[in-house]
């Protein structure tokens, strides 16, 4: 009867051919004991895995059971792997207590089948439970449960699991050096990272991968571009997951020479059929500033999966195209109908808070909730906050704070901060203030700006206590650079700076430009230095900011008409805004500002931003 159902189910599934026959000639044989079928119960059972094919498996177990083999270790063992790999995963651990023999294998099986796909403490617990059983744990063991501490970023228990990765002697084992640096990486330790890699002197693509994956998920592009120019020179040819790797990094730098030379050489490997190659580089040309770029390799993409959607429309949002993003979230639902995550929405709503869309965002960031069932996160609130802030509706920015559903981070109450220092609410500063302390007491950025709302407001007490509190915690203001590449080379800029071979040029080059600016009506704007002193002093301060610095070396460095994109790690200030779209206009250029917010296009004395950010 069980064999009956199978076939059936082989039929109406149209599972393959071969496999039909084969369930077939173990019918004919029903009148063989049960010693001669169990011979075809393994094979039986695997290409129920194969096919994910659960429910023919689970009445395949059931004659176990009434056979009297539903216990027997071979055929159980595999029964626990179709369970977890078909994520029945409750089943499958019940069928495993009820196995009296259990040897490393079966107890590998159940754990990654929770490391996988959760709850993944329990994984953990399956790990100990193990031990405890007296068996040593193997080179599958160890990446499958530091699979599950990386995604509970269980720091210490991932320690403690090294340690006994180094008492069994498996440290020098590539799978499980990768599962340790995924680890560390995910747990925010890149260095510990490192040093698992550097122990391992017999390495293959996967660990590179992995420790520039981990350079790359922690900030430090420059370093994964670094190790990927090592992994060339010791012979190791990149894979997929090694160019989409290494394309984030050139966009978290902005490296565009450095970006196309990675195009270029993932065609010529024979690349440019892989779509996740393709929207790497969607997201690199949108971060570089080449929207045109990235639209034209979204559009040659075969299948536009949602993580390349999200790419294009964050890549829109970022540069202030609020209209093109919110096209191509229309698009996506009705052409394509791909179903929107979280991710997109922080698209979606950046691309409104940076376009000023008020009547848009609040239908957006309802529309999440009530249409698609989607929570918002802190990211969601942070653009929300933006967008109510910069409108200068300050008390309904704190009232949606007070409101939230989930705690509100350092990007929420960044978000208020900023918008006092817009609108000069220096009440509502000092609150935001207060909870930014709680939340990250030792980033002095926070200070400095309620600093300067107190400077605005004229209240020079307040901007001291501010700054007597910094130097009593050791707290010290961020400093100012900007970064312009040119010749493939970085040319790094701080505010004054005199230190590059050129700052002569430099600054003859912008004291010409300044000339020109003042013919055409520039009147600098000293509230961007909150100081008590004399105006003259000021208008040198703001005159020899880092982003006008590596203007200036990009103009004398570059033929006419070249763009410019310059990268800056704060946030441009209200008078260099000013002075870019004159400058742009003068010397006819391009001129592109990637801050810490957003991108600024200043082209013939504009910018893209229309003077909103």
């Amino acid at each position: 009867m069980i064999l009956s159902m199978l076939l059936l189910h082989c039929l109406t599934t149209r599972t393959s051919r071969a496999y039909y026959n084969h369930l077939l000639s173990i019918r004919h044989s029903s009148s063989l004991s049960n010693t001669c079928c169990y011979s075809r119960y393994p094979s039986i059972i695997q290409s129920c895995i194969a096919r994910k094919a659960i429910e023919p498996g689970k009445q395949l177990h059931a004659r176990l059971l009434l056979s009297g083999l539903g216990i027997d270790a071979v055929l159980g063992t595999k029964l626990v792997n179709l369970y977890s790999v078909c994520n029945h995963l409750a089943d499958a651990y019940n069928l495993f207590d009820r196995i009296p023999q259990r040897n490393v294998f079966l107890w590998n099986i159940l754990i990654r089948g929770f490391a996988w796909e959760g709850p993944h403490e329990v994984a953990i617990s399956l790990y100990y439970r193990m031990v405890e059983a007296g068996l040593q744990p193997d080179n599958f063991t160890f990446p499958f449960v530091l699979k599950a501490c990386s995604a509970l970023s269980a720091l210490e228990v991932g320690r403690e699991i090294h340690d006994h990765v180094v008492h069994s002697r498996w440290d020098s084992d590539v799978f499980v050096g990768a599962g340790l640096i995924d680890m560390y990486a995910k747990c925010g330790c890149v260095d510990d990272a490192r040093e698992v890699f550097d122990r391992i002197t017999k390495r293959d693509v996967v660990l590179w991968n992995s420790m520039m994956a981990a350079y790359s998920q922690n900030g430090h592009p420059s370093d994964t571009l670094s190790l990927c120019h090592d992994m060339a020179t010791e012979g190791f040819a990149p894979t997929v997951a090694t160019l989409v790797t290494i394309i984030s990094a050139a966009a978290d730098v902005a490296a565009l020479p450095r970006g196309r030379e990675i195009h270029s050489y993932s065609w010529r490997r024979g690349f440019e059929a892989q779509d996740k190659v393709k929207t790497a580089l969607v997201d690199m040309y949108a971060k570089s500033g080449w929207l045109k770029v990235a639209s034209t390799l979204f559009e040659q993409l075969k299948e536009r999966r949602l993580v390349s959607w999200n790419a294009m429309i964050s890549g829109y949002a970022m540069h202030g195209h609020a209209n093109e993003a919110l096209a191509l979230f229309d698009r996506m639902k009705t052409e394509a109908q791909v179903m929107p995550d979280h991710i997109t929405f922080v698209g979606v709503l950046s691309a409104c808070s940076h376009g000023g869309l008020m009547e848009q965002g609040w239908k957006f960031f309802n529309s999440m909730q009530n249409d698609y069932s989607i929570r918002p996160m802190p990211q969601h609130y942070t653009c929300m906050i933006d967008l109510l802030g910069h409108s200068g509706r300050l008390d309904e920015a704190y009232k949606l704070i007070k409101e939230m559903t989930t705690a509100p981070d350092s990007g929420v109450w960044g978000c208020l901060l900023n918008a006092c220092k817009i609108h000069r609410n220096v009440e509502l500063g000092e609150i935001a203030l207060g909870k930014l302390i709680e939340l990250e007491p030792h980033n002095a950025g926070n200070y400095v700006i309620l600093s300067n709302i107190y400077a605005q407001a004229g209240k020079w007490q307040g901007t001291a206590r501010v700054r007597k509190l910094m130097t009593d915690r050791g707290l010290k203001k961020s400093i100012a650079c900007s970064w312009v590449e040119v010749k493939n080379k970085v040319h790094a800029f701080l505010v004054g700076d005199l230190s590059h071979p050129r700052s002569e040029e430099v600054y003859s080059e912008l004291e010409r430009l300044e000339g020109l600016m003042k013919e055409a009506g520039y009147e600098p704007e000293t509230m961007p230095v909150f100081h008590d002193v004399e105006d003259d002093e000021k208008r040198n301060m703001v005159r020899s900011h880092s982003e006008r610095l590596a203007i200036a070396f990009g103009l004398i460095s570059t033929p006419p008409g070249t763009r410019l994109l310059v990268t800056k790690n704060l946030r441009v200030c209200e008078d260099c805004h000013v002075a870019i779209k004159f400058i742009s206009k003068i010397v006819g250029r391009e001129i592109v500002i990637r801050d810490v917010n957003r991108y600024h296009h200043f082209k013939n004395g504009l910018c893209s931003c229309r003077d909103y950010w």
